[in-house]
């Protein structure tokens, strides 16, 4: 099951309570105070990993507590600290404060850790209040509270190339031409409920190279105001390098200008937010050319032309220009990849896990 949202409550651990404690000792007149200090409650700890694909296994289980820490006890003895509580998510989640909208962080590289939920600081027991002038201190302190909060995650597919168009023009026939991956094919509208991975590899080894390809569920128009499924799955294209609009130029979609189906999807992806999906590089594609209309193609060809967009005709039946098409997408790719570098944005910046509770 593919799930791309999710909404949970964590709270971190409280800290223990601090002892008041004096030592009464036979043979030992002047004991003095001996309460310790309480325990640091566990924090909420996330983990990009790239074992998980999906927030599925957040549905079911919304809410995280991490453990409270122990009180402190006489004999100067300090209080057990609380376990921590880690939930691991998939690499390309975006935590959002869910009260307050803000962006808490963007896991972008594998391995990352943030503590999303700090756990209350230990309060200190009355030995720690001793002086030379107040030898008997009667003071402690509470454990301080954890933290709470409601969080919002959303899932963005990290892909190179994402496959976009019109319903049943022949997304999911092209991955599973130019990849492994096997998702769903049938001859009718929205057969795609969910995005498809699939990895592509162009060339021979050792020169071999190799780009993720993302299947995105088909758009229509009005797509970014929630029309269709596109409102769920537009925010999978923001990551992506380069795009390849697929585009039916045969008769068997029902729609007779391929002119305005361009159009139309062009609209959906420069009103979708800022995430300037407009400015992506984009290969034109225009599928089944085995049962092509002659005058849809003349069209593509023509408006394809005036964009200065490089226009690739295939059919994943018979498999004419898919090769090229492949080898296409690899050197967008990689020219994106090049420029990112040079412009330095292959790094991303470490984001610490927060300041010690003391």
């Amino acid at each position: 099951m593919f799930i791309d949202l999710a909404k949970i409550r964590v709270s971190a651990g409280n800290g223990g309570n601090g002892c008041m404690a004096f030592r009464r000792e036979k043979f030992v007149p002047f004991g003095g105070p001996s309460g310790g200090d309480g325990g640091d409650g566990g924090d909420v700890i996330m983990i990009a990993s790239e074992r998980h694909n999906t927030l599925v296994h957040f549905r079911f289980n919304p809410e995280y507590k991490a453990q409270r820490g122990r009180h402190g006890e006489g004999s100067n003895k300090k209080g057990k600290e609380g376990v921590d509580v880690i939930l691991r998510v998939p690499v390309g989640t975006v935590v959002f404060d869910e009260d307050t909208g803000e962006q808490v962080h963007d896991f972008t590289r594998p391995d990352e850790k943030l503590i999303i939920a700090k756990g209350g600081r230990g309060g200190r027991g009355n030995a720690r209040f001793a002086t030379s002038t107040h030898q008997a201190p009667r003071e402690f302190e509470m454990g301080r509270e954890g933290e709470e909060r409601n969080l919002r995650l959303e899932l963005k597919l990290l892909a190179d190339v994402g496959l976009i168009g019109f319903p049943n023009v022949g997304k999911s026939t092209l991955i599973s031409r130019i990849s492994a991956a096997k998702p769903k094919i049938a001859n009718y509208p929205f057969t795609t409920l969910q995005p498809n991975l699939g990895v592509a590899v162009v060339g021979q080894e050792p020169d071999a190279r190799s780009y993720v390809v993302a299947d995105i569920p088909g758009l229509i128009e009005g797509a970014h105001e929630g029309a269709g499924l596109g409102i769920q799955f537009l925010r999978h294209i923001e990551r992506t390098r380069v795009l390849a609009h697929l585009v039916d130029v045969s008769d068997s979609s029902g729609r007779d200008d391929v002119t305005k189906d361009v159009k139309v999807i062009s609209s959906e992806l420069k009103n979708y937010g800022d995430a300037h999906l407009e400015d992506r590089p984009v290969l034109m594609v225009a599928t089944k050319v085995d049962a092509a209309n002659p005058e849809k193609l003349k069209k593509l060809r023509a408006l394809a032309k005036r964009r200065k967009l490089p226009l690739f005709e295939i059919s994943a039946v018979s498999g004419e220009g898919i090769e090229a098409l492949k080898f296409a997408l690899a050197d967008a790719v990689d020219e994106n990849r090049a420029a990112e570098k040079l412009a330095g944005q292959d790094e991303v910046p470490f984001t610490p896990m927060g300041q010690s509770k003391r």
